[in-house]
């Protein structure tokens, strides 16, 4: 039998199938592919200016040339709405209207709004003041409120893809020059109900929200990843995603926490990365996230805590997590640092020959510290040593 071949081509600043240094030659070229069946884009070395994301189509996969394959984020353009705008229409009427273009990305929020509620679209008409956009209203944003819209959006993203891949492209945020865009609904690389999408050798650096966050896409696997610098969260796993593969990545110095395990993560297997120097916490574990296993991480100079379990109730917490052969250490800020922080009513939480103390400085004070709500608890083989102030802190007997 014959080999079956599918259609590659590239897309690049000169010599190339298609030419141009936007999003816009990006888009076509992944189209085109798309409309013959799927195949390669290969985006060659060149800085990109991307006005809106780079939407991924089913059977496309995507190749670049790491660090010399660069989107940039524009610089966002921001207006106050002139009129309500209501759940499930589509077009917005603005107050500053010019700065906003036919095929921009733009976001619509309001002081009453965040998370998945927030919509995310691109315009595709202007008349006067009045601007189609693609996706419809997720809910009311209101005048009073401080309804706005900006041109803020993934720069690469995916909705309801299969049969996709991404590998060595490097996102640039362009933070100071954008507004926050929720991880629910945005990120450097972003990923929405897109089924065993990989992502591979990316970089995310500086953007203004999290670095890479998939919602509600299973089977995802996230390897040998950079994740540097984001304002909020580096890794974002959320919202029933289930049996992700997150391993050899890098998140570090990014505004809250490297690793944000979100609702309902379930079965995953986080391997070899490493959560270095973020802002708050290396790996966060929470509503639902259960039946996960974090093996060879490791967890340093996060300026809270190496590891927490989020405040949840019995039925909402984070069971059954397996923590083998970790490194959680010099974790806080002077004032507070925690190896390990479980602080939900967690039960059958496993840690197995991890390494939790301080090596080159003083700040974390406690080793672990286990919340008087926390369940049974197993503890095997770990070093829990050189912490400050106490190795293991159980408030549970205290409780008692």
């Amino acid at each position: 039998m014959a080999e079956r071949h599918t259609l590659q081509i590239t897309v690049g600043p000169k010599e190339a199938d298609i030419s141009g240094s936007d999003n816009r030659a990006l888009q076509a070229a992944v189209d085109y592919v798309a409309n013959l069946g799927g195949g390669r884009v290969v985006i060659l070395p060149g800085r990109y200016a991307m006005r809106d994301s780079l939407h991924l189509r089913s059977g496309v996969s995507l190749s670049g040339a790491g660090e010399e394959t660069v989107l940039v984020k524009s610089a966002a353009a921001h207006s106050e709405l002139a009129v309500d705008g209501d759940f499930g229409e589509e077009q917005v009427t603005l107050a500053h209207p010019d700065a906003f273009a036919v095929g921009d990305g733009i976001t619509l929020t309001d002081d009453a709004t965040e998370g998945f509620h927030v919509v995310v679209a691109t315009i595709l008409w202007r008349e006067g003041d009045t601007f189609g956009i693609s996706r419809p209203m997720n809910d009311n944003y209101m005048v009073e409120d401080k309804a706005r819209a900006t041109t803020s959006f993934p720069v690469i993203s995916g909705y309801h893809v299969e049969g996709v891949s991404i590998d060595g492209i490097t996102v640039e945020g362009n933070r100071e020059n954008n507004r926050r865009l929720t991880g629910c609904r945005g990120g450097g690389i972003y990923l929405y109900r897109s089924h065993g999408t990989s992502i591979r050798n990316g970089r995310v650096y500086n953007f203004a929200g999290d670095g890479i966050s998939f919602q509600q896409s299973n089977g995802v696997i996230v390897e040998d990843c950079h994740c540097r610098g984001n304002q909020s969260l580096g890794l974002h796993p959320g919202s029933g995603s289930g049996s992700p593969l997150i391993r050899g990545c890098l998140s570090e110095k990014n505004g809250a926490i490297g690793l944000f395990l979100c609702w309902r993560v379930k079965h995953g297997v986080f391997e070899n990365n490493r959560l270095l120097n973020n802002g708050d916490t290396g790996i966060s574990i929470g509503h639902k996230d259960t039946d996960n296993l974090f093996r060879g991480n490791e967890c340093r100079g996060n300026g809270s805590e190496g590891v927490l379990f989020r405040e949840e109730s019995e039925a909402m917490a984070g069971h059954r997590n397996r923590f083998e052969e970790n490194r959680i250490v010099d974790n806080g800020n002077g004032d507070k640092g925690y190896g390990v922080r479980i602080l939900g009513q967690t039960v059958g939480l496993q840690f197995v020959n991890n390494r939790i103390g301080n090596e080159s400085s003083r700040n974390q004070q406690i080793g672990i510290l286990v919340g008087e709500k926390a369940g049974e608890l197993e503890l095997e083989g770990n070093d829990i040593s050189g912490n400050t102030d106490t190795d293991v802190m159980d408030e549970r007997t205290v409780a008692r």
